[in-house]
């Protein structure tokens, strides 16, 4: 996904320099119609900077097929392994298979309270005028801290209880950014016990 990401960038900037009109968001070519518009585009166009956009054309066009392959067995490994993960809304099968990698077996773990102090999500205690604060941890696993994050970040949006929560918290006098950190607390809690369901189920199924 980097890589393809490093050669969508290069491409929208030579189409920008062939067309300054033309204008395909980012996002736009993770669908594969897009590549197929501006395969379109440069059809009747010359040169280098041409050449060089549809080389980076079909290469991310390739990266994509490659990417949705990936994305369809690690949908289906998940669904085997990690069902219950793969249920929490706004954790789908590339943030729950790396959660599952970079947790490498929950039983590590005793309680939620370890797995948040893992992952970066137990907030630490400040002091501002007397005022007793949390601020956001820089310890702990920065990729698991990060696939929690982006569970919070969809869920800010669409899931109604994760807005309500945030509604809440604002409404007290928390910023949103506190506001979001309690948010990302509790999913490292949801996360915990659907780890600790799916590795049951998983024994049970052994046994």
């Amino acid at each position: 996904i980097r890589e393809r990401t490093a050669l969508v960038n290069r491409l929208r900037w030579h189409l920008h320099e062939l067309d300054p009109g033309t204008e395909i968001t980012a996002r736009g070519f993770r669908q594969l119609k897009a590549y197929t518009l501006v395969e379109r585009q440069l059809a009747d166009k010359t040169g280098i900077v041409a050449r060089l956009a549809r080389d980076l054309n079909a290469r991310a066009r390739d990266l994509t097929h490659t990417i949705r392959e990936l994305e369809k067995e690690l949908q289906q490994l998940t669904l085997e392994h990690a069902p219950a993960l793969l249920a929490i809304p706004g954790c789908a099968a590339l943030t729950a298979a790396k959660i599952v990698g970079e947790t490498a077996g929950i039983d590590r773990f005793t309680t939620s309270d370890a797995f948040a102090s893992y992952n970066g999500t137990a907030p630490l205690p400040v002091w501002s005028s007397n005022t007793p604060r949390h601020r956001l941890s820089r310890t702990g696993n920065r990729q698991l801290n990060a696939a929690i994050h982006r569970i919070a970040l969809t869920q800010a949006r669409h899931h109604q209880p994760a807005k309500d929560l945030i509604k809440r918290r604002v409404e007290s006098g928390k910023s949103g950014r506190e506001a979001l950190r309690v948010l990302k607390r509790h999913i490292s809690r949801t996360v915990y016990q659907a780890l600790r369901t799916d590795q049951q189920t998983q024994l049970t199924l052994a046994a």
